[in-house]
């Protein structure tokens, strides 16, 4: 039988634990903490009408040439990416920097199959928007039991 336990709105804010602000401990140092968590990942929103989906993945300070997307079958993958800016003035130093540089990477698969010909790609103010048409006669076919 499964436990059923009320929810407390409020218990977070009550409750005492002494690691919950573990981050505040280093603001102001020039350390990263060790439980801080990666932003690396690529956020989208996929929707799907009956043609084709559309995909809108969040990919800020990269460029259109350092955005690559590969579609093979129903599988789709988005990699980027974001170079640092070398902006160096004399007589300044950079205290803290919390914006990421690197390679991100995301892949997903569809429930049908994506035609690449017909894919469509535009890159704007840091959003990809992906159009994905289906592919033609790739739809599930409903089978009777007998």
């Amino acid at each position: 039988m499964a436990n059923i336990t009320h929810y407390d709105p409020f218990k977070e804010i009550t409750r005492f634990d002494p690691f919950r602000n573990f981050d505040d401990m280093f603001k102001g140092f020039m350390v990263r903490p060790v439980l801080r968590e990666l932003e690396t990942e690529i956020k989208m929103d996929v929707s799907e009408d009956d043609k084709a989906y559309t995909v809108r993945a969040e990919i800020p300070g990269a460029t259109k040439e350092d955005i690559k997307v590969a579609v093979e079958g129903n599988q789709v993958s988005i990699s980027a990416e974001v170079k640092k800016e070398k902006e160096e003035k004399e007589g300044k130093t950079m205290i803290r920097s919390e914006r990421y540089y690197g390679s991100v990477y995301r892949s997903f698969t569809l429930d049908h199959d994506v035609d690449p010909d017909a894919t469509k790609a535009k890159y704007t103010d840091g959003v990809l928007e992906l159009t994905l048409p289906k592919k033609p006669g790739t739809a599930g076919k409903e089978i009777k039991v007998s």
